[in-house]
């Protein structure tokens, strides 16, 4: 085999550059294994250098189907990588694993992909191609036989790839037309309103008690007396828990409404919004 074949065959197996195939088959003294490995080592070796660079571009993969769903956020540093076949075919394998992983984030790193290495291995060697930070962000599961899950892709770039990602899930007894659309409808008022958690009950102390500190810090500069900066900041926060809790934000499609009142519109009782999360990529 010519050394011009050999480098050939070398960035045909491991998708490197020309100018590193070239080298690591020098230093391996023609043997394709060993130049393999090499460029491996050489790859891992690039990938850690960039991982002190910022990675907020990227795209969401949504998988899976009404009764189980996975969200997954794979990150790169530019919107022009996001588009890249490699990238672009590696993060739709990676949300179809996900998925059958359940969002367990070492099965997913240890999972073998379709050319046989592993999530993990894939991540680096497609670093060392690409020339950018990548990673795995966020990303969750929504199961139960009872549920159904609703999901929604904005700014699709290819499939079930977008750059924002919303996955919904709803119990009820039995489905009609109204809950359907309603399904459709919540996931993208999620996808426009991005609320915190379902209901006001279901926001953590910690963080009103954090907004709640900036909401008087802010009274108390502007010169307002004690009693006064009780009572606003009363208010504010009141405001705070129904603009981030799903049930109590205006409904995007009329926002006369309110989300809980569109869903008790609905001619069944048993109708809930039980989890959903959304993922934006740069947020």
């Amino acid at each position: 085999m010519s050394d011009l074949e050999s480098v050939k065959k070398l960035r045909s197996t491991t998708g490197a550059g020309f100018k590193d195939c070239n080298s690591a088959l020098k230093e391996a003294s023609g043997d394709l294994d060993k130049a393999i490995e090499i460029l491996r080592i050489k790859g891992v070796s690039k990938a850690s250098k960039k991982m002190s660079r910022d990675a907020n571009e990227g795209l969401i993969s949504i998988f899976g189907d009404e009764k189980k769903t996975s969200i997954i956020e794979i990150n790169c540093e530019t919107d022009f990588v996001a588009k890249n076949d490699d990238f672009l075919n590696f993060s739709k394998e990676i949300g179809e694993i996900n998925n059958s992983v359940k969002s367990d984030l070492d099965k997913l790193n240890n999972s073998k992909m379709r050319n046989g290495s592993t999530v993990s291995q894939n991540l680096i060697d497609l670093i060392a191609k690409i020339g950018e930070k990548i990673t795995i962000g966020r990303l969750k599961t929504i199961e139960n036989s009872n549920l159904k899950v609703f999901t929604y892709n904005h700014s699709i770039v290819k499939d079930n790839l977008s750059k924002l990602g919303v996955i919904v899930s709803l119990e009820f007894d039995k489905s009609s037309k109204d809950i359907e659309q309603f399904g459709r409808q919540i996931s993208m008022h999620i996808a426009a309103s991005n609320p915190m958690v379902v209901e006001k009950k279901d926001l953590k102390d910690d963080i009103i008690k954090k907004e709640n500190e900036i909401i008087k810090e802010e009274l108390k500069n502007l010169g307002k007396p004690q009693e006064i900066v009780e009572k606003i900041s009363l208010g504010k926060i009141n405001k705070f828990k129904e603009d981030n809790s799903l049930l109590t934000q205006d409904w995007v499609m009329d926002p006369k409404l309110k989300v809980e009142e569109v869903l008790n519109k609905i001619d069944s009782k048993s109708l809930k919004i039980k989890d959903f999360i959304r993922i934006k990529i740069g947020e």
